[in-house]
């Protein structure tokens, strides 16, 4: 889908939608239990419904229920029945599940544990980007542990049993690998260590998965070392429960970043007492200055929060005669695009002056971008909002191909956007 933007200003109250980070780990969680959950304000986003096709395979059950209009609720609720996991499971003498991960490196990376836990394995499949995504953190385990693995054309086959006990991981290469182990090891037959090898980045989506876990009964012990270690019990089992997805703090970042472009936007219905990392926008919100250009030469550290640095880029190109760098990022190399590649080659196209770092992003600030350019999604659905967003401080229109990409994590993106007075019109071959 190719859009054409005409700069416009945004005025209104928007919602963010539910935290897709969150829904995950709480539907893992309810997926796992013996019995019937409910979650509540799931968005039916492409990387949701990879992670319910996949635990769809596993053995969950899953249906759609009706509660009408509830105040504060967007999403969906869902009642699942879960498989009751547990290390005398049936499903174990099942052939391996064929898991179609869509393009969610979230999926791919919590289920790679799971299924062996509770399938002895599966077969992984995915699109875009996802299967060139690196899988070196669980190869070097499976090496040490004895389980198969084998990646070629596109397909990942795992196939072992997992056993308790220790499993060091390096913390800086992304949190996921530590919220696949986190999530099956409790179910395995006796107690297991995580041994960070490194200090943790994004350690608030760690906060996130074990808050997940806690609500549907799972201890984890934690040594408040630095970095910490965390220490499954075995022969634990997920219970029922019924939970409501919070708002995203990593979607509300564009809506953040219209703010901060001048855009009379209000955002409202985030938790501000969350555990999700992203939340950190709203002091760097703060630290970017509430007007452009009073803050001076920045540095953010975005080891910990990597999915923000679209909308924080969005606002740096537009802090007038001050410089802002965005350090510690090379994790944005393996997204569903090159981050640091894309956002340089889009911002800079709109009319902007980014530096491209093997770590680094350092952006000169703008009073506005000229526009009137044709500029690629890169399929990626954070940098085409980094993109609308952008276009409201844009002299001329911008031209977007790819647009459909959001749907990936948001949806309802472009009606959001329409609502709040963006201007904006679909191109027709």
């Amino acid at each position: 889908m190719t859009l054409t933007i005409t700069p416009t200003k945004l005025k209104g109250i928007v919602t963010p939608p539910p935290s897709k980070s969150q829904a995950h780990r709480l539907l893992i969680g309810a997926a796992l239990a013996e019995g019937e959950s409910v979650i509540r304000n799931v968005s039916r986003s492409q990387d949701m419904d990879a992670t319910l096709r996949c635990l769809t395979e596993l053995g969950a059950e899953f249906e759609t229920v009706d509660t009408g209009n509830v105040a504060g609720i967007q999403g969906e609720t869902l009642r699942i029945i879960g498989m009751g996991a547990n290390t005398m499971s049936p499903n174990r003498r099942m052939a391996l599940p064929h898991l179609d991960c869509g393009e969610s490196g979230s999926t791919l990376r919590f289920l790679i544990p799971i299924a062996l836990a509770v399938r002895g394995g599966g077969i992984f499949t995915g699109r875009g980007r996802l299967m060139e995504r690196p899988q070196k953190p669980y190869f070097d385990l499976f090496d040490q542990k004895g389980i198969f693995y084998e990646q070629k054309d596109g397909v990942l086959t795992v196939q072992g049993r997992l056993l308790p006990g220790e499993y060091g991981l390096r913390g800086d290469v992304s949190s996921q690998f530590f919220t696949g182990l986190l999530l099956a090891l409790p179910l395995l037959d006796g107690p297991s260590a995580i041994i960070p090898a490194t200090q943790l980045e994004s350690e608030g989506y760690i906060h996130m998965t074990l808050q997940a876990m806690g609500r549907f009964g799972v201890e984890m012990p934690t040594t408040m070392s630095l970095p910490p270690q965390y220490h499954p019990q075995g022969n634990q089992t997920y219970t029922p429960a019924e939970v409501t997805v919070e708002a995203d703090w990593s979607q509300a970042g564009f809506w953040y970043a219209a703010r901060f472009l001048e855009n009379d936007v209000e955002i409202e219905g985030l938790d501000p007492d969350s555990v999700q990392g992203d939340s950190v926008i709203d002091f760097q919100f703060e630290e970017m200055g509430l007007e452009l250009g009073d803050v001076g030469t920045l540095e953010l550290d975005v080891s910990g929060c990597p999915d923000l640095v679209p909308p924080l880029a969005a606002m740096a190109a537009l802090r007038a005669g001050e410089t802002t760098r965005l350090v510690n990022a090379a994790r944005l190399r393996l997204k569903e695009s090159d981050r640091l590649a894309s956002v340089t080659a889009v911002l800079n196209v709109l009319g902007a002056d980014v530096e491209e770092g093997e770590d680094i992003l350092i952006i000169h600030g703008k009073e506005n971008l000229e526009g009137g350019v044709t500029v690629d999604a890169w399929g990626d659905h954070r940098i085409a909002m980094m993109t609308a967003i952008a276009a409201t401080r844009c002299k001329k229109s911008v031209t977007l191909t790819g647009a459909e990409c959001v749907n990936k994590s948001y949806p309802d993106f472009w009606k959001e956007y329409e609502r709040l007075g963006g201007q904006v019109e679909e191109v027709t071959a």
